[in-house]
């Protein structure tokens, strides 16, 4: 439907520069049943958790929606094949069923199956070892009643694996299995959760940052928050708080006065970019390394090969890539292909934390291995750990705990029947798809692009395009993009700042080889007039953007963490101040 406009007569899912204002007066003026604090995966899970239980709910985040984790993952759905492994079946089985609902159900125009390999080295006691996992793996899938969405795993020779994947060293392993998961671009899906948060009622700012908590006696009763383009400081009232802050969960808990039952510690994980054509396979390829696994992702007219594990206590807003890390992801799949790559092959590179729980008290309620849910004190609710599969479960575990600090009957969690926006009617209009190419003008692939990442609110796009030809016209230097997507990412998706929508509303900044820099100033000029900048405000997003590329780079080519932790550093995150 045109314009974010939902069809249930529930609001708009729009956040555009008006929705983000009236958002930030009414957290000033009302007493919300919770504030959550945190627009990552799990905070936004977590909002359209509350919302459509019937709760008034608004959202802060410090910095852009997704700008930590939830935008530098693997950008896998999966259930997690090597847990199998450690006999955890009921987490695979957990993430299985999540699979199985967002490809079917909650997100059907953002989740997609994907093929992996997996080659073997050994000839017989692996292949049946394996094949027995993977066999159960795709067994517990179909076991909660939840539709696969993904076909069924396959056993092939070392010839036949070499007809999907040539780029495969035919003396590196004997055969394989291919068995497939799904994924996602992490940080879309993120804004589109948001999205469908504020069609049911929820209050959601961006760039507005956690400064401390209100309370009477022990009590949590809101928090203070910083607008951090404006500098003003607003009480916003709540009966109950969720800190959802991933790597920032101790620093949250600090604002406190302590750290809580929960404290979490901070993984590193690196991941490349590199063109299709440098890997020849139809298929993902998954390996086994000494410490986990790396995977080689299918991604559009890229590969994204990953990902490291290493500890982090330096930088959690820009963790830094290293030399040695780059070095050791090509290292590891270096040792499988025929025509090794180098550092020249690499398009983009990105680094995420993940946030891992350490040290859980007795007190805390450790719902699966992987998450953990605590009332530290009356009025605050704590999650943390887990994955992004399973971000729903997390959610659900949270408002549960939400509901029981409420006085009253809150009604139980419904997100496993909630579509998010784009997704209702979704395979019908991609049916229609070449018909939509004929009517609007577009290449049927622009189209598919768009479906693709828009679901149902493509309209919104082409009708975009009708009114402004000129918004047709693929970005100069990023031609997988259209204008449109650029002017909509600021009217409707809650980008603020240049950076936003090169690296999270777009994934132009790792897809491209000057990540970016060149599509800057056209972005900037699109985004001016819908954002109300200056011509001085707008040279200095074209500036920014541009040293944040070239300290990423630098740090990049230093040996160990410290000393690219200190390049990165070099840049400071400053959040330009808005000139009308």
């Amino acid at each position: 439907m045109a314009d974010g406009q939902s069809a249930n007569g529930l609001g708009t899912s729009r956040l555009g520069p008006a929705e983000r204002e009236t958002a930030l007066k009414r957290m000033g003026a009302e007493e919300f049943d919770v504030v959550v604090v945190g627009g990552g995966i799990v905070g936004a899970g977590s909002a359209l958790d509350a919302a459509t239980r019937g709760l008034s709910v608004a959202l802060i985040e410090a910095r852009d929606f997704a700008s930590g984790t939830s935008s530098r993952s693997s950008k896998l759905i999966h259930g997690g094949l090597r847990y199998l492994e450690q006999r955890d079946f009921e987490l695979v089985r957990e993430a299985l069923t999540e699979r199985g609902l967002l490809l079917s159900r909650i997100a059907p125009h953002l989740v997609r199956p994907v093929p992996f390999l997996f080659p073997m080295t050994h000839r017989v006691w692996e292949r049946g070892y394996i094949g027995a996992g993977v066999a159960l793996y795709d067994g517990l899938s179909l076991s909660m009643g939840t539709a696969r969405g993904v076909p069924h795993h396959r056993h092939l020779t070392r010839t036949k694996a070499l007809k999907v994947a040539p780029s495969l060293k035919r003396d590196s392993f004997v055969g394989a299995i291919q068995y497939w998961d799904a994924q996602v671009d992490d940080a879309r899906y993120v804004t589109m959760l948001l999205r469908t948060a504020a069609e049911y009622g929820a209050q959601i700012a961006s760039r507005t940052q956690a400064v401390g908590f209100l309370r009477e006696g022990e009590r949590v009763t809101g928090v203070r928050i910083r607008d951090l383009e404006s500098e003003t400081e607003t009480d916003v009232r709540a009966k109950q708080v969720v800190n959802a802050t991933g790597v920032w969960t101790d620093d949250i808990q600090e604002l406190v006065g302590g750290r809580g039952q929960i404290h979490v510690r901070a993984s590193k994980g690196v991941h490349l970019v590199v063109p299709k054509d440098r890997i020849h396979s139809a298929s993902g390829i998954i390996l086994r390394t000494e410490k986990s696994v790396l995977f080689v992702i299918p991604w559009g007219r890229h590969w994204i090969i990953g990902t490291t594990d290493t500890p982090w206590d330096l930088d959690k807003v820009h963790p830094a890539a290293s030399k040695a890390d780059i070095d050791y992801v090509l290292e590891h799949v270096n040792a499988v292909l025929n025509v090794p790559l180098t550092h020249d092959d690499v398009e983009g590179v990105y680094a995420g934390l993940r946030p891992l729980l350490s040290g859980e008290s007795d007190e805390t309620s450790k719902l699966s291995r992987e998450h953990v849910v605590a009332h530290p004190v009356p009025g605050l609710v704590v999650v943390a750990g887990g994955k992004y599969t399973t971000y729903r479960v997390m959610a659900k575990d949270a408002v549960d705990a939400v509901a029981h600090g409420l006085d009253g009957k809150v009604p139980g969690s419904c997100t496993d029947q909630v579509a998010l926006v784009g997704g209702d009617g979704f395979q019908a209009l991609w049916n229609s798809r070449h018909r939509l190419s004929e009517s609007s003008g577009l290449h049927v692939a622009r189209v598919e692009h768009l479906l693709r990442r828009y679901g149902t609110l493509v309209e919104d796009l082409l009708s975009l395009i009708r009114e402004r030809p000129d918004l047709g016209r693929p970005i100069e230097g990023a031609d997988d993009y259209l204008r449109a997507e650029i002017v909509y990412a600021a009217t409707h998706e809650g980008a603020r700042h240049v950076n936003d929508v090169l690296s999270r509303r777009t994934r132009i900044s790792i897809e491209t080889w000057d990540r970016g820099v060149r599509a800057a100033r056209e972005v900037a000029e699109l985004l001016a007039p819908e954002l109300g900048w200056s011509d001085e405000q707008t040279e200095r997003e074209i500036e920014y953007y541009e040293k944040r590329v070239e300290a990423e780079r630098i740090s990049q080519e230093q040996e160990g963490d410290l000393e690219a932790d200190a390049t990165r550093r070099g840049v400071p995150d400053i959040v330009p101040t808005m000139t009308p």
